[in-house]
């Protein structure tokens, strides 16, 4: 592929200067919970801290993605709050959040603004 690209390019590829940033999720829940609790986490979870901060959740209710809502990057900041805040939630057995990658092309290095 090209290298050689356009401002109007890189941006509508999300590459380089434009490129955005999420992360993984995934949760184990503790055995024999209550019917419809994973459910009532992931709402709590949705009104908590994604929709407060502008995030957003994709994925099933034992893997996911966390990405801005809007155009842009996750923030270190933002991963390190819905870290704090699932290290506080009875349900989970373990979870697990990758660093920040790039949420289109996750084989990709993170962009380093020069």
């Amino acid at each position: 592929m090209a290298t050689n690209r356009s401002r109007r390019l890189r941006k509508k590829l999300c590459v380089d200067e434009f490129q955005e940033l999420g992360f993984e999720l995934s949760f184990q829940f503790k055995e024999g919970l209550a019917d419809g609790a994973t459910e009532e986490f992931l709402q709590r979870f949705e009104a908590a801290v994604l929709a407060p901060n502008e995030l957003s959740y994709a994925g099933c209710d034992e893997f996911g993605f966390i990405c801005l809502a809007r155009r842009g990057s996750v923030s270190e900041e933002q991963r390190a709050l819905v870290d704090g805040w699932l290290k506080q939630q009875s349900e989970l057995e373990k979870f697990t959040i990758s660093p920040l990658m790039d949420a289109w092309y996750p084989d990709q290095p993170i962009h380093s603004p020069a």
